[in-house]
């Protein structure tokens, strides 16, 4: 049996290892395991070769994706669709593992409806902000990598009696951002899912600088679109030279965290599992209370996803709601 993967959308760390995983479980399985390469487009261009263990050997530890990814306007129209199918026909490829978001699911939720191909799509975004999953890979891997940001800006603005406002990713989801403000120990996070108040918060900060305060920690989701605003407000309202850090897709790559590692591992080998026990699927596998279970693409596109209710609770504080 011939098995594909492919990373369709934003990249992010824990990609790699599925890959390196893929093709390492699918060999132990006697199948024949294929790249797909730059994602959708490339299905349609049939960027498509056969995998080997040397192909992902010595690569549990990089970033990104080996195999590369895009987005596709092409693939919403069905003549390219076909085209993708045919150029799979060629390698007797019946069956698909996709990392990605629900974008990339909704695509080939549609190619299984037109043709029949079974795919297992496998949660792989930094937003975190996909419905039906407590954790998309890559979260981890990100998150630290802001962690690490965060603590060498404090260490400059302790030194420069300065604030510093730190803008996370995320899209409008504020998970990132959320969990990073716990973490650090920041005194102000603006995220989409709280109103916030700076009159309130601006009266506890300048409390806290006459009682000796010398640094301000402040993390903005981008979803917001209120770096610049807080920056401002902090230099001319709390009176505090003020610095911003954006820091943009370097939270996408970097080594991956044990656990991203693990995930990936755990996520790619149920999804071939799936795979392997159901003769027609079009389903995406997620991690809900510490349980990996199999959902539909109609699951995942039925609501929008909210964050932990007991993390947006130890934020509300930095807020003052």
């Amino acid at each position: 049996m011939a098995i594909a993967i492919m990373t369709s959308g934003g990249d992010c760390a824990g990609m790699n290892p599925a890959i390196k995983q893929f093709v390492d479980y699918a060999l132990h399985h006697n199948l024949k395991p294929y790249f797909i390469y730059d994602g959708l487009e490339g299905l349609i261009d049939g960027k498509i070769q056969a995998a080997t263990y040397r192909d992902v050997a010595g690569m549990m530890h990089e970033g990104g994706t080996m195999i590369r990814s895009s987005r596709s306007k092409r693939f919403f129209e069905y003549a390219y669709r076909k085209q993708a199918y045919e150029n799979l026909q060629k390698h007797g490829i019946t069956r698909i593992v996709i990392l990605g978001g629900d974008g990339s699911f909704r695509a080939l939720n549609q190619f299984h409806h037109d043709f029949g191909i079974s795919f297992v799509g496998i949660p792989a975004t930094i937003d975190n902000d996909i419905f039906g999953t407590d954790y998309c890979l890559g979260v981890d891997t990100s998150l630290n990598i802001i962690r690490e940001a965060i603590d060498a800006i404090r260490d400059t603005s302790a030194s420069f009696r300065r604030a510093c406002v730190v803008e996370t990713m995320g899209r409008d989801c504020g998970y990132l951002a959320v969990v990073s403000a716990i973490t650090s120990g920041a005194e102000v996070c603006i995220v989409p899912e709280l109103a916030y108040d700076l009159d309130k918060i601006g009266k506890q900060l300048k409390a806290e600088i006459a009682n000796g305060r010398i640094y301000i920690v402040a993390i903005v989701a981008e979803g917001t679109g209120q770096t610049q605003k807080i920056v401002d407000w902090l230099s001319h309202e709390v009176g505090i030279e003020t610095r911003a850090t954006i820091l943009g897709h370097v939270q996408r790559g970097g080594n991956p965290t044990v656990h991203d590692r693990l995930m990936a591992s755990q996520f790619v080998t149920y999804a071939i599992d799936y795979l392997l026990a159901n003769d027609q699927c079009a389903n995406v596998i997620v991690y809900k209370n510490a349980r990996f279970e199999f959902v539909t693409i109609e699951h995942v596109n039925s609501q929008k996803y909210a964050i932990d209710p007991n993390l947006i609770d130890l934020v509300k504080r930095l807020v003052h709601a």
